[in-house]
């Protein structure tokens, strides 16, 4: 479900995006398209946004224009260093003399026992030097593994190194799209050359930074005493291309996207997929965005698929608490419990609910009923003779209807149906296929 927020402009990319935060304080944060914000935003600028919850954080919907507000000046607080007054010589320092001994210190006195390297009684009961303690007869030695490393360590199995030496764990993260100029450059080679400026200031950041690129070159025009520029006749020109540099750049970040595959992470797919609704694709265009939100319906249901099957797997095993867990914790916030499961959930709660059960197990359980969508239709067989118990249950009958009837109580009503908001977005029929 939406809701808004005011959020603070902290930084621009290069790819069209700018990075933010909740307004006044380090979290949260995240990225946006720079198409949803009014023209004339700069860094540091508070908007009101609205943003929507999903399980790869927070999207933001779209920003009200018009309700940019100056960030206001960090207060610094000045510290003044006070002094002696005295010219003084800052650090004062000298050579030490050369230690005849090696390690720490001095160790001229053990010179009797001989040089580190002549210790053949070590080597007899060590069996080598000091490279060489990993042999059996090594006092406390264990046996290494190839890679010189402690086996009963980093040779045991499912240790989080690789062979390489890395951390296997990072080292399978999803990563970012790569970065592709491919269409950005056919776009800026087939401009004339009093187009070509205009479109990498575009590129750079869109209509406001060729209005200041103009307000940079009138300034210095001033101070030499040249003629200005009228910035009506370049900017008709910036809003002529924009169309175009607005569309090279997303069929870049798509390619990139394309091309890293099931590396890409989840949020920036839909980022793209998102994007590709506020721009004007050519055929090319709806093509790669065709590719690209199959991809995301493929992902996604993949994720749903395994979601279920954890579920399901959980049930076969009596495991109904883990099992009603799981279905609260859905992988994307449009994934529903299937009809089967949820009917396997309420059956197997509600007789796991029962007079004789274990009362730390049936709260346990309870507990786990109130967090699942399947709560309203949970119907315990009764409810163990304990004060805890019983003042648990009755916490809960506004959540289990089921358990009033037991406490002899009214069934209270279902909860309302939440009103949908409808968010306005651009026209997006002239990106589909049909």
């Amino acid at each position: 479900m939406s809701r808004r927020i005011e959020i603070q402009l902290t930084s621009r990319k290069s790819d069209e995006t700018w990075t933010w935060r909740a307004a006044g304080a380090r979290e949260p944060k995240g990225v946006l398209v720079a198409t949803l914000l009014p023209e004339g935003v700069a860094e540091g600028d508070v908007l009101r946004a609205e943003v929507e919850t999903t399980i790869d954080g927070i999207e933001v919907l779209s920003v009200t224009a018009g309700t940019a507000v100056a960030a206001k000046p960090a207060k610094v607080e000045v510290i003044e260093v006070v002094g002696s007054g005295r010219n003084e010589v800052g650090v004062s320092w000298s050579l030490a003399p050369k230690s005849k001994g090696r390690g720490r210190g001095d160790r001229g006195d053990r010179g009797d026992r001989g040089d580190r390297g002549d210790r053949g009684d070590r080597g007899e009961r060590g069996g080598g030097d000091r490279g060489g303690r990993s042999g059996p007869g090594a006092p406390g030695g264990r046996p290494r593994s190839e890679g010189g490393r402690d086996s009963g360590r980093g040779g045991r199995p499912g240790d989080r190194r690789s062979e390489g030496g890395s951390d296997g764990a990072r080292g399978g993260r999803p990563q970012g799209p790569p970065q592709s100029t491919e269409h950005r450059n056919a776009m800026l080679a087939a401009l004339s050359p009093e187009q070509l400026p205009v479109a990498e200031q575009l590129l750079r950041g869109g209509i406001p930074a060729v209005r200041q690129a103009i307000d940079e070159q009138n300034s210095q025009a001033r101070t030499n005493g040249q003629p200005q520029i009228a910035p009506e006749g370049v900017l008709t020109l910036a809003e002529g291309l924009l169309p175009l540099t607005t569309l090279a750049a997303w069929k870049d970040r798509a390619a990139g996207v394309l091309s890293g595959g099931k590396e890409i992470r989840l949020r920036d797919l839909r980022t793209v997929v998102t994007a590709s609704r506020s721009v004007s694709l050519d055929e090319g265009g709806k093509a790669m965005a065709k590719t690209l939100r199959e991809t995301l319906t493929q992902r996604t249901q993949a994720l749903n698929d395994e979601w279920i099957g954890r579920m399901t797997t959980a049930l076969d095993e009596d495991r109904v608490a883990d099992a009603l867990r799981l279905s609260a914790r859905a992988p994307e916030p449009a994934a529903r419990v299937t009809a089967e499961v949820a009917t396997r959930l309420s059956e197997a709660a509600g007789a796991g609910l029962t007079a004789e059960t274990d009362p730390r197990s049936w709260m346990i359980l309870l507990d786990a009923v109130c967090e699942s969508p399947v709560r309203r239709t949970v119907k315990p067989l009764g409810i163990p003779s304990e004060a805890d118990t019983e003042a648990a249950a009755r916490n809960a009958a506004g959540l289990v209807p089921a358990l009033a009837k037991l406490l002899g109580l009214r069934i209270p009503p279902p909860p309302p149906r939440r009103s949908v908001v409808h968010h306005r977005r651009d026209p997006i029929s002239q990106n589909d296929e049909g």
